[in-house]
Parts: C-alpha cells; sequence; structure tokens
C-alpha cells in the first residue's frame, strides 16, 4: 500500500495542470533575462512537444488511431510535461559557475523524469512505449532549451521571481478554468463525428 502510494505521488509530479504552469514561469524568467533565442526557442519547442501530446490523444479519441503492436495509443502527457520542465528548471537555476553544476543538476532530474515514466506505467496510466515517447520528447525540449540558454547569467532575482511567479499563477488559473481534457474530448468528438470518444482501453 505505501508502495503504490508513492508511485502514485510521482504521477503527479507531471500533471499537466503543474507543468504547463511551471513552463509559463520558464518562458518569464527568460524573458525578464532578456535571453530572447532561449525564451522564444523554450516557447516553441514546449508548444510543439505539448501540441503532439494532445494530436495523439484528440486523434485516438476521435479514431482509435494507434499503433496495437507497441500497445501505443497516445503520447504521455504527464512524461512530456515533466521531462520538459524540471530538467530545464534544474538547468536554469543551478549556478553557471562551475558549468558542471548545471549538468549535473539538469541529469538528476532528466533522471527522475525516467521514474516518473516508470510509475506512469507502473500504476497502468500509459503503456511503456507511450511513456517512452513522452521522456524523448519532453528531454528533446530541454536539450533544445539548454543549447540555446548555454552559460547566460540569471537575470536579477527579484523582477525573475515576480515575473515567474504571475505567470504561474495565471497559467493555473486559465487551466483551472479551461481544463484541457474536455477540451480535447470536445475537439475529436466534434472532428469525428462519434457520439462519445474511444475508451482508453481500446487500442486498434
Amino acid at each position: 500500500m505505501n508502495i503504490d502510494m508513492r508511485w502514485s505521488d510521482l504521477l503527479h509530479l507531471g500533471d499537466l495542470s503543474l507543468t504547463i504552469p511551471a513552463g509559463s514561469a520558464i518562458a518569464a524568467w527568460l524573458l525578464a533575462g532578456r535571453a530572447w533565442r532561449a525564451a522564444f526557442g523554450w516557447m516553441l519547442a514546449f508548444g510543439l512537444a505539448l501540441s503532439l501530446v494532445a494530436a495523439t490523444k484528440i486523434a485516438f479519441m476521435g479514431w482509435a488511431t494507434g499503433l496495437p503492436a507497441l500497445q501505443f495509443k497516445a503520447v504521455s502527457g504527464h512524461a512530456t510535461g515533466f521531462a520538459a520542465v524540471f530538467p530545464t528548471l534544474c538547468y536554469l537555476l543551478a549556478p553557471a559557475q562551475p558549468p558542471r553544476a548545471r549538468r549535473v543538476a539538469a541529469a538528476a532530474a532528466l533522471a527522475l523524469a525516467a521514474v516518473v515514466a516508470a510509475a506512469l506505467v507502473h500504476a497502468g496510466e500509459h503503456t511503456l512505449a507511450e511513456a517512452v515517447a513522452g521522456w524523448l520528447i519532453g528531454s528533446g525540449v530541454f536539450l533544445c532549451t539548454a543549447r540555446l540558454a548555454g552559460t547566460e547569467p540569471a537575470p536579477p532575482a527579484g523582477r525573475a521571481v515576480a515575473c515567474a511567479a504571475l505567470a504561474f499563477l495565471a497559467s493555473a488559473w486559465v487551466l483551472r478554468s479551461a481544463p484541457l481534457n474536455y477540451w480535447m474530448i470536445k475537439v475529436a468528438l466534434v472532428l469525428s463525428g462519434n457520439a462519445a470518444p474511444m475508451p482508453w482501453d481500446h487500442c486498434g
């Protein structure tokens, strides 16, 4: 029972209601520091990753698409969000000097993201293929942002914290007002013309 509860707690770390506001906070942090390339690179890569997650979920709910041989229905949003957001946060918040500190912090966060992906599989929320796909996509978003950010100094703490906190709270409020799952189901039904979404346990 205790082990299952720990796995369940890990699942919530990747919830989009947390990772999307955190992603917004990252964008605000980078913009506050005028790290334009990293900021727009992050927003583009993170936005594309989330769009891919949404597209695969909508396609499955509307038309039961997927890869039955791999037990793949849709990319895991939890694994994608966590692998993108938390390594990026660790990389940006770790001291730029010595340079190794950022790499170690990011590597530890990527390893934790792999544990979260494993927790999703253990709990039956996603198959191995779905969780691995999410982890790989999220890791790619982080690597792209880290390369663009380079060793740029962190922005002034006060301004950065204020901008990041405002972005986090605003995004969290929007998500609370317009749940993503509800809208993905609505889009899937409108596009497919079905009366109900395909059940998640159906594949192929």
